[in-house]
């Protein structure tokens, strides 16, 4: 039996904690509200008080750690998603900076975004591509993956970096901006799109956590690319609602927000070779079709 840390215990961080759970591991989650605690100790894991956005309340992190380092910490599991704006991530940084000196785990494990490739128009994309974040969301991802490289090199910690596209499972589809109308690209302008089922995203975390290679990225998804516009109308299909009208990609820079265009502006396929190879997660829903007909 062996200790982990989840900071960030939302759907991904819940899933993650029950895996470990049921390996027999301890189990903490940083909470920095009630009704946070409160679900994970229903869940069976130990409550670790802390916000983020609040570092002095981080100063009673080492005491709540012996937890952790007195059943052999073994992973650090960093889902907690940066601010809403800038290009750091002084959430992340905050975090490291409250850790002790002395026992610390032997990994850790952070979803980033495949978002920091940029528009790769619409190739196929493998984890040595260098970075091109077209966004401060993918340049606040970049930032806080260079932060944690950074510090695991001085702690002796080995980082996994998990670059994930759009997450999906029951309560993560887009149904309520399908019925409201909202139109997509048409078919043939529509950029390629990625993605990976929440079922499968924690099996993936939970096998990078006890991979035993070097410091190692890995590109995260199902390996079954589709355009957006695609994605939408399988949606639609899928739960008996109309499909939504399809406009040109430039009627749609003018009436669509800038957070949607920003995804319409990007294109790739994510190579998710290296993640199979190494990690073996047989995933359950390997492509959309099977995605959505269990949610």
């Amino acid at each position: 039996m062996g200790a982990v840390l989840i900071v960030g215990c939302g759907d991904i961080g819940s899933r993650v904690a029950r895996l470990e759970l049921a390996a027999g591991n301890f189990v903490a989650g940083l909470a920095r509200t009630r009704e946070t605690a409160e679900r994970l100790a229903g869940l069976g894991v130990a409550v670790v008080p802390g916000d983020l956005d609040a570092p002095d309340s981080l100063t009673g992190l080492p005491k709540e750690l012996a937890l952790l380092t007195a059943r052999a910490w073994h992973t650090l599991y960093y889902f907690a998603p940066p601010p809403a704006s800038g290009t750091k991530d002084p959430r992340l940084t905050a975090f490291l900076e409250a850790l002790p000196g002395g026992e610390l785990p032997a990994r850790a494990v952070y979803i980033s975004t495949s978002g920091v490739y940029g528009d790769c128009m619409g190739e196929w994309v493998t984890e040595e591509r260098p970075p091109n974040p077209q966004t401060d969301r993918a340049r606040r991802r970049l930032a806080a993956e260079n932060t944690l490289r950074e510090w695991c090199a001085r702690r002796e910690v080995v980082p996994v970096i998990l670059r994930v596209p759009g997450i999906y499972g029951p309560g993560r589809l887009p149904l309520q901006r399908i019925r409201s109308g909202v139109p997509v690209v048409r078919r043939a302008e529509s950029p390629y799109s990625n993605r990976i089922h929440a079922e499968d995203l924690a099996k993936v975390c939970f096998a990078a956590a006890r991979f035993r290679g070097p410091d190692t990225i890995y590109n995260v998804s199902d390996g079954d690319p589709t355009t957006m516009t695609d994605y939408f109308f399988r949606v639609a299909d899928r739960f008996g609602l109309p499909r939504p009208p399809e406009i040109s990609l430039e009627d749609a820079r003018r009436v669509l927000g800038p957070s949607l265009l920003s995804y319409l502006e990007e294109s790739r396929r994510l190579d998710n070779r290296r993640m199979i190879r190494d990690l073996r997660p047989r995933l359950r829903y390997p492509d959309l079709a099977s995605g959505l007909e269990a949610c």
